[in-house]
């Protein structure tokens, strides 16, 4: 395993586990934000079906569904 390899898979699951995204490049001593979503934003794709099948489950709760 490559270094590149180490520092790419804590950046995954340090986005899957909700670290916030500007703490995520922080600890791997990258400049911006930006640039993390850059490189990292395939995995938020995931995130966003999660977070929808949520917000679904909640507002079906808040309707009485």
């Amino acid at each position: 395993m490559r270094f590149h390899d180490l520092r790419h898979s804590y950046a995954v699951a340090s986005i899957r586990a909700g670290d916030d995204i500007k703490t995520v490049p922080g600890n791997l001593g990258l400049a911006t934000a930006a640039f993390t979503l850059d490189v990292y934003g395939h995995v938020t794709d995931q995130m966003k079906q999660e977070s929808a099948k949520r917000m679904e489950g909640y507002i079906k709760n808040i309707l009485g569904l």
